[in-house]
């Protein structure tokens, strides 16, 4: 996965349906190291042995995996650097497995402009089919806040 570089847009920025998007091919050393990071290892995740006999019938990334993606979009790019995650719902749609081309894309849903908060859609998606979808609030500075990101 290569991110864009960091870019911090402020409150003032935003504008409903703004989105931005990132691509990533799952990898298998990508599941151990989240499961190393984590705490989870279920061996769903890290052993194709057990995961044969599941309904998925291979191995799959962990759910948070998927969604740990949408933190770097909302923490790198859209809104960015100084943004501070609220909130996020999670429904999860479909499995994602090892080698699978992952794309997540937030976007701009609402604004509320006390407290400076932006509610964002978040979609991940394998292909045509939605593995992810949710949604995310984040606090956004304003310009000339103090502390703010410059």
């Amino acid at each position: 996965m290569s991110l864009p570089p960091l870019r911090t847009l402020y409150f003032e920025d935003l504008e409903i349906g703004m989105s931005e998007s990132l691509t990533k091919t799952v990898h298998s050393d990508d599941v151990v190291g989240f499961a190393e990071v984590s705490g989870d290892r279920n061996p769903i995740h890290l052993s194709e042995h057990f995961a044969a006999r599941t309904p998925f019938r291979t191995r799959i990334a962990h759910g948070l995996y998927t969604a740990s993606l949408i933190s770097a979009l909302l923490g790198t790019r859209l809104p960015g650097p100084g943004a501070i995650y609220l909130s996020q719902t999670l429904n999860f749609k479909a499995p994602v497995r090892i080698d699978d081309v992952l794309t997540v894309t937030i976007t701009v849903s609402e604004l509320v402009e006390r407290g400076r908060k932006a509610r964002l859609s978040c979609v991940a998606s394998v292909g045509d089919t939605v593995v992810l979808e949710g949604e995310a609030v984040v606090k956004v500075p304003g310009r000339g806040d103090p502390g703010g990101v410059d």
